[in-house]
């Protein structure tokens, strides 16, 4: 009667289909099951007898330590050496098939007013309760395909040694990499530490050892996504980086995961990675790219302003500037990633970020004051011809920037989204035909330009895409190297 599980349901369901009833026995008193004892006890008083029946089930080590007596072929016995021996073996030849095994023992009791686990002592045996549970026949595959996202399935489980290393190997987990809970106790916090990333396998483990081996994998650098149902699992789910739960968890599991899946199906969380790692990847692309030309045209900015004569963009210039760049911008969120940051850990680093700005915005700057030099010194351009044309050329290296960072790669060999390419198109053509809109154009201040100046515009871009590609490909290379 207490918290209900699979194995208790599937107890009920046998013996409804056996013909075998509850009726006739009134519930005396209950145990509860604890991950100490490992085991949970009913009393109950069967109609017309004159004694209480006591009825305990669970791991089958727990259960046989109570018991004195075995009963075999209906007769019973003292518990002995010999007969000991033969019931662990039964119990590991079993486990070792992939069959999921609880020993169950009783006991009879002149009526009393309560019971508690001090009654749990000389029982008799009477056998065993065993449940096939295999795996699903998909998990195998997911858990390839996880591996190959840099995600390391460990098992961590209550149940026993044999049938988990069944259970591991037919997912193809390394069984022989395995830690009990036994041997984690009598660990220090530092053995685990180094033990735990190599372990596949983690069997007989109680509640606490299960937050322990996660924090043990926080503790040395690992960001760990742990999934669980049962009141024994919410220490380890909130400790967890991702606590995940399905939706028929118990409610202290659901309280404690982040996540809780609608399916029991470990492909979920494969797409769910796939998902999450290209939207974080379009989300510092978005960051990295704005943050980088916005300082460089902070600096370009601040350098012009007090050598020039007049303003190097009206404020409604910057506005339709930056209205214009945004638009591609925009589709970043759905642009194509490359498949090398889907199948590998990414995380939040700022410094990069930084590192990342200071570098492209100063390219950035540099081709602006080149701009600055060609349109005073060799356009000799008036305020109207020097603000369109730095307009046109700020505007157009940043649409092109952006097809160029949005990429580690070389920028040719990786295909943005149909949105981003035509998005940019569409921008470059529209800026291209500012300047001769006629009234438009005059309403911000812009007039048409000369043949030679857009020539020396579009040399400045295409100067400007190179060096960026090149430093692409040195800051990538850099950071690959540290």
């Amino acid at each position: 009667t207490g918290i209900e599980n699979p194995l208790d349901a599937a107890i009920k369901e046998a013996g409804e289909a056996g013909g075998i009833s509850s009726a006739g026995y009134a519930k005396i008193d209950e145990i509860p099951y604890d991950f100490v004892r490992r085991r949970l006890t009913v009393v109950v008083a069967p109609d017309g007898a004159a004694q209480h029946l006591m009825v305990t089930k669970g791991a089958f080590a727990e259960v046989l330590a109570s018991c004195t007596k075995v009963e075999i072929g209906g007769t019973t016995l003292p518990m002995d050496a010999a007969r000991g021996a033969g019931l662990e073996a039964t119990f590991r030849a079993k486990s070792a098939e992939g069959l999921r095994v609880l020993a169950l023992a009783t006991r009879s009791f002149t009526p009393q007013a309560d019971y508690d686990r001090d009654d749990e002592v000389e029982m008799t045996f009477c056998g065993f309760l065993v449940f096939l549970d295999p795996p699903k026949p998909d998990a195998a595959k997911a858990i390839a395909d996880l591996a190959r996202l840099g995600i390391a399935i460990k098992v961590i489980s209550g149940d026993n040694r044999y049938v988990k290393a069944h259970v591991a190997q037919a997912v193809g987990l390394n069984a022989k990499a395995m830690l009990t809970g036994e041997e984690i106790a009598a660990m220090r916090d530092e053995a685990l530490w180094h033990l735990a990333p190599l372990t596949d396998l983690f069997v007989e483990i109680d509640p606490q050892q299960k937050e322990r081996i996660v924090r043990a994998l926080q503790r040395v650098g690992h960001a760990v996504g742990y999934l669980g149902d049962g009141i024994n699992d919410a220490p380890a789910l909130h400790a967890a980086d991702v606590g995940i739960s399905v939706a028929e968890a118990v409610d202290v599991a659901s309280e404690s995961a982040d996540i809780i899946l609608l399916t029991r199906d470990l492909d979920v969380l494969r797409a769910g990675v796939e998902d999450g790692r290209r939207t974080f990847a379009n989300t510092l692309k978005y960051i990295s790219i704005t943050t980088s030309a916005n300082f460089g045209n902070m600096i370009s900015m601040a350098l012009a302003t007090p050598l020039l004569p007049f303003l190097p963009l009206a404020a409604k210039q910057i506005l339709l500037n930056n209205f214009l760049s945004d638009l591609p911008s925009i589709a970043i969120s759905s642009d194509a990633v490359d498949p090398e940051r889907v199948t590998q850990p990414q995380r939040w680093n700022i410094k990069e970020i930084q590192k990342f700005m200071i570098v492209f915005g100063l390219i950035s700057s540099a081709f602006d004051l080149i701009t600055f030099g060609l349109l005073l010194w060799v356009f000799h351009a008036d305020e109207a011809t020097f603000q369109t044309s730095w307009f046109l050329i700020s505007l157009l290296t940043e649409l092109g920037v952006v097809l160029v960072l949005r990429t580690h790669r070389p920028a040719f060999r990786s295909r943005p989204s149909r949105l981003l390419l035509w998005s940019t198109l569409a921008v470059l053509v529209l800026t291209f035909s500012i300047p001769y809109l006629g009234a438009l154009s005059a309403v911000f201040g812009f007039v048409p330009l000369m043949g030679g100046q857009l020539v020396g515009i579009v040399l400045i871009l295409v100067g400007y895409l190179a060096a960026t590609e090149l430093a692409k490909a040195w800051f990538f290379r850099a950071k690959a190297s540290t």
